[in-house]
């Protein structure tokens, strides 16, 4: 068995002005906060001798690994983003930024989403990604509007019921 993955699909380069102030305050907390307490934790456990059973030592650099690579994929990433901050010339239809509410129609169950770039979605807060089965099959829908989507746990019919912007 090989470890070769194909590479994965490329992700849409959106952002809202929120979620890319976030990504950039996350960046800057990296580089500027954690990054040197991990470096000063780092050189303590590196001052205590025989490295090879020190579990100190390997945490660390295990962690400032993890925090460089996060620093490298910010760095790129923020630069590919395009932020979008202006409201769709059709708000009555769904776009990027919509807040949204849907309801299944076998159960009758309404649930409230906002479609966001891949970078800043929350399950919590009900934030999808632009690049999910639900919001691409949503996207230029309109109010009163049936959709057939394809999820993991099998194939479901939603109805739009509202869709508005919120104020940025």
């Amino acid at each position: 068995m090989s470890r070769w993955r194909p590479p994965a699909e490329k992700s849409t380069a959106l952002v809202t002005a929120e979620g890319h102030a976030r990504l950039k305050a996350e960046l800057d907390d990296l580089w500027r906060v954690r990054r040197p307490e991990v470096v000063r934790a780092l050189a303590a456990a590196a001052a205590e001798g025989d490295r090879s059973e020190n579990a100190e030592y390997t945490y660390r650099k295990k962690q400032l690994g993890e925090i460089d690579r996060r620093v490298r994929y910010l760095s790129r990433r923020l630069q590919d983003l395009r932020v979008v901050d202006t409201r769709p010339s059709d708000p009555d239809a769904i776009y990027f930024g919509a807040l949204l509410e849907v309801e299944d129609v076998a159960s009758g169950d309404c649930a409230r989403y906002r479609i966001v770039g891949p970078d800043e979605t929350d399950a919590a807060l009900g934030w999808i990604s632009i690049d999910s089965p639900l919001a691409r099959a949503l996207l230029k829908k309109r109010v009163d509007d049936e959709v057939d989507v394809e999820l993991p746990g099998g194939k479901r019919r939603f109805a739009v019921v509202a869709v508005d912007y919120p104020a940025d």
